[in-house]
C-alpha cells in the first residue's frame, strides 16, 4: 500500500516519472542534458552533500566499445553522480552493517540516441522486512526524490 501512495504521488509531480523495471525510479525532462545536468548538481549540493564523483558513463562506453567491436551507441550523454548523506547512511548502515552496499547513492543523467528527452534515474533500494533499515531506506528514496523535484 505504501508503495502505491509513493507511485501515485510521483506520478502527481510537476515533472514526468515513468514506471521503469522494479530496481529503477526514472524520470524525464525537457531540456539540453548540460542543464538538467547541472540542475541536478546543484540540487544535490544544495542539499549540503558533497559529491564524491562524477562518473562518465556514456564516453567509457564509447570508449570501450571500440576495444570490444561494439558499435551500438548507447547513450547520447550519460553522467552519474555519487554522493552520501552522513545522517541517512549512518542510520542505514546502525540497522544493518551490511547496508554497506547501499552507499554511496548515484544519481544518473542520461540521453538516448534519437531521444531528445534527457532521463534522471537512482536505483531502488531493495525491500527489507528490518523495520529501522526500511525507514532508512525510504529516507534516502525521499532524498533522491527531493533532489530530482528540486532540480526539476
Amino acid at each position: 500500500m505504501k508503495r502505491l501512495i509513493a507511485l501515485f504521488a510521483l506520478v502527481c509531480l510537476p515533472f514526468s516519472a515513468l514506471a521503469a523495471e522494479g530496481f529503477t525510479v526514472l524520470f524525464k525532462a525537457q531540456g539540453t542534458f548540460e542543464d538538467v545536468r547541472d540542475l541536478v548538481q546543484a540540487s544535490i549540493e544544495g542539499q549540503g552533500l558533497k559529491i564524491n564523483h562524477t562518473n562518465q558513463i556514456a564516453g567509457m562506453l564509447e570508449r570501450t566499445g571500440k576495444d570490444l567491436g561494439a558499435t551500438k551507441q548507447v547513450y547520447g550523454h550519460g553522467e552519474q553522480f555519487e554522493f552520501c548523506s552522513a545522517t541517512i547512511s549512518r542510520a542505514m548502515m546502525e540497522a544493518d552493517p551490511h547496508a554497506i552496499v547501499m552507499c554511496p547513492y548515484i544519481v544518473s543523467v542520461y540521453t538516448i540516441p534519437g531521444d531528445k528527452t534527457v532521463y534522471i534515474a537512482y536505483r531502488k533500494p531493495a525491500a527489507t522486512q528490518n523495520p529501522a533499515l526500511q525507514k532508512a531506506l525510504a529516507d534516502v528514496e525521499k532524498l533522491l526524490t527531493e533532489i530530482i523535484r528540486d532540480a526539476l
